[in-house]
């Protein structure tokens, strides 16, 4: 399996203006600039579509994990923070607040680092993944 996005930029680094496309259309030239990235412009950035990969994909194997130990989540939900400084990613943090009838707090600790360990995102970036996981 293969997916794709494209990206399209005109003009320098801070003046232009560029867009991100996806092939399944979710994203259709989309806007971003150096405000939308550096600043607090219209428009998305690189930082805030890794932020969105790294939650869809760390939700998606936390509810893998715990479903795969017999219990079924009522509801996981995870904001993920990228942090951007001096042209460098230094890292992500996850807040992850879930929702499992029958589960306790120790399970889920030990459920949640596997999915931090072993989503495939996480594997992909070269960057410190910090995390609070909250079972309430």
């Amino acid at each position: 399996m293969k997916r794709s996005a494209s990206a399209n930029w005109k003009g320098t680094g801070k003046e232009g203006k560029g867009t991100v496309s996806s092939d399944s259309g979710v994203l259709k030239d989309t806007q971003y600039s150096f405000s939308s990235r550096f600043e607090s412009g219209i428009g998305t950035n690189p930082e805030e579509l890794i932020a969105a990969a790294h939650a869809g994909c760390f939700t998606m194997k936390l509810s893998f994990v715990i479903s795969g130990a017999g219990f079924t989540p009522d509801n996981l939900d995870t904001k993920a923070t990228v942090t951007f400084e001096n042209g460098a990613i230094p890292g992500i943090h996850l807040d992850v607040t879930a929702s499992v009838p029958g589960l306790d707090a120790a399970k889920f600790a030990e459920f949640a680092e596997d999915a931090k360990a072993n989503c495939p995102i996480s594997k992909l970036l070269n960057t410190n993944i910090t995390m609070d996981a909250k079972l309430v």
